[in-house]
């Protein structure tokens, strides 16, 4: 019995990635501050989520297609009440750029 407290106490500590694919949304930044989510090196079409569990508020950053699929992946996860607001980020980088790498230059023939 000590044994199965134990581990359900070492599950809630560590912090499982929430995954947003089957809700079209990506998590760039989980259980963030708010320093680190005003970084301007994030997509001009990423959000901030402002949620509440357990009595803990916490930030995220994600980015959607649409609001009310990020709203839709925080109900689920952490229940209806979770989400107390969703406000843009200060990203400045174009969400069709951001992540792009540039191909390698290749070497001229002489």
């Amino acid at each position: 019995m000590a044994e199965a407290t134990e581990t359900k106490k070492i599950e809630k500590t560590e912090e499982k990635k929430l995954d947003g694919s089957s809700y079209d949304c990506e998590v760039l930044l989980q259980r963030t501050t708010l320093e680190a989510a005003n970084d301007k090196k994030y997509p001009t079409d990423a959000k901030l989520v402002h949620y509440e569990v357990e009595g803990q508020k916490f930030i995220d950053l994600t980015r959607s297609q649409k609001n009310v699929n990020i709203f839709d992946l925080y109900c689920d996860t952490y229940g209806k009440t979770a989400v107390k607001k969703i406000d843009f980020g200060y990203g400045t980088v174009s969400p069709q750029r951001w992540g792009y790498k540039s191909p390698p230059q290749k070497k001229k023939r002489r």
